[in-house]
């Protein structure tokens, strides 16, 4: 199943046959001090930079937030999506749980973009699907309802199934809903990092839908984090995740999504993974 986003003439497939989607989670105002003083007053510079640096890294789709308490949020969402677009020719994600946030920048957006999210919460799928139906996006299911978040991998898999058919009924296919089957942190609970696993392989398995993740919960609160992340990222490819929202410019992260891309003959002839390695090679500027 291939889920297809666009800018303009650009085309980025997700799917199991195809590299690894990396959604650059970088221009994101939360607990960045800078970035939000610098948006609130519509100064989009360090935005730019961020989205720059994130396709330099190897991102193929770059996830926008304007989330700032006590801004407006609708202006400073558009704002911030016509400021990557001057620098960054590839498709991009709405973050929001804000539909009129939401429509601003899908006004704005000249291709098929990526909704980042809706629940199964019946008022939230009621808001969201229908700007995707509108405006042709494909957007991101997180697998919680109005009973929370499932306990089970089995009850995941149901709200999942939900979301899904949901937004069928607004006409959007299911390759065009990517399900969120949500990484929690394991310091609060040493099991929460395997349901998670075992919804995606169910998922894969029932549905066969494409995935994305927030990978970096996983590892909230712990020191080293870096570490778990990317094993977290790798285990999960492994039982069919096809996406993650994460930081790229992480080496440790790139070079393994590389690797995971080549051991799961998604990289032909090893050529990007050479590619990588010689440009990590080269001795730096004197």
């Amino acid at each position: 199943m291939e889920t297809r986003l666009s800018y303009q003439d650009r085309v980025v497939v997700i799917s199991p046959e195809t590299p690894f989607a990396i959604i650059g989670e970088r221009i994101n105002p939360t607990r960045r001090k800078k970035l939000a003083e610098t948006m609130a007053q519509g100064d989009y510079s360090v935005v730019q930079e961020d989205a720059r640096k994130q396709i330099e890294a190897g991102a193929q789709i770059l996830d926008v937030n304007a989330g700032i308490p006590g801004s407006d949020e609708p202006v400073l969402l558009r704002g911030a999506v016509q400021a990557v677009l001057e620098v960054a020719p590839l498709p991009l994600c709405f973050d929001s749980a804000n539909p009129d946030a939401l429509q601003a920048a899908l006004e704005v957006y000249p291709g098929k973009a990526l909704i980042n999210s809706t629940t199964a919460e019946e008022s939230m799928m009621a808001r969201v699907l229908p700007l995707a139906k509108q405006y042709g996006a494909a957007v991101i299911g997180v697998i919680t309802d109005e009973n929370g978040i499932p306990a089970t991998a089995k009850a995941r898999l149901e709200v999942a199934r939900k979301l899904v058919n949901r937004a069928a009924d607004f006409g959007i296919p299911a390759e065009d809903v990517v399900i969120d089957c949500l990484a929690l942190t394991v310091g609060a609970d040493h099991n929460a990092g395997k349901v998670t696993l075992d919804s995606i392989a169910l998922v894969r398995q029932e549905l066969g839908v494409n995935m994305s993740l927030g990978a970096s919960n996983v590892s909230f609160g712990l020191p080293d984090r870096k570490v778990i992340n990317v094993a977290y990222l790798a285990l999960a490819i492994a039982r069919g995740l096809t996406a993650a929202i994460t930081d790229p410019t992480v080496p440790e992260i790139q070079t393994m999504l590389l690797a995971c891309d080549l051991l799961m003959g998604r990289d032909e002839y090893a050529m990007r993974w050479i590619k990588a390695f010689r440009k990590r090679s080269k001795p730096a500027p004197a």
